[in-house]
């Protein structure tokens, strides 16, 4: 864990247009390193120019219903979030969260959870939801030690001859 003081020195600040090579730049290192051991790198490769092209990412800039927060620590891009409000007017979904390899562990993934959370509440969802790959259990374990818990097990085709095979997970806020 980090001291509270370095903590109190992460910063999640919105998603802006100059953010989004960093941004798409960060997910490439983070879905390298963790999702190697999960799925294919051409499915890795595929997943990332889908998701972070600019006009996605522009998706989220002044949306009333889609965020995307960075985060910094030390004036260094460490990580990122992104929800969104559902079909449902009780439930939000947990999109993206994502944290470079060597900051995990250390409370900054509690804390854009936390963060995530409080939006939740504050827009009165009482149900937050996310989908996580059957095989991440580093991730499954970090939501499950957070009270999330799976709800269904889904399998969804995302293109190109490639699947997502997930877990949908769901926690009372």
């Amino acid at each position: 864990m980090f001291t509270g003081e370095e903590i109190i020195q992460a910063k999640l600040s919105p998603l802006s247009e100059n953010d989004f090579e960093s941004v798409s730049d960060l997910a490439a290192t983070i879905w390298h390193q963790h999702y190697i051991k999960i799925i294919s790198i051409n499915q890795i490769d595929y997943m990332l120019a889908e998701r972070y092209k600019p006009e996605d990412l522009r998706e989220y800039l002044n949306s009333t219903e889609r965020w995307f927060d960075i985060l910094w620590l030390r004036n260094t891009l460490i990580g990122y979030c992104s929800y969104s409000l559902t079909s449902n007017p009780d439930e939000m979904k947990l999109e993206q969260l994502y944290l470079l390899e060597n900051f995990r562990g250390k409370g900054l993934g509690s804390l854009m959870l936390r963060h995530i959370e409080a939006e939740a509440n504050a827009k009165q969802n009482l149900i937050l939801k996310l989908q996580v790959n059957k095989r991440n259990f580093d991730a499954i374990s970090f939501y499950q030690n957070a009270g999330f818990t799976v709800s269904k097990e889904s399998r969804f085709d995302i293109g190109n001859g490639y699947f997502m095979d997930d877990y949908v997970m769901e926690k009372s806020i």
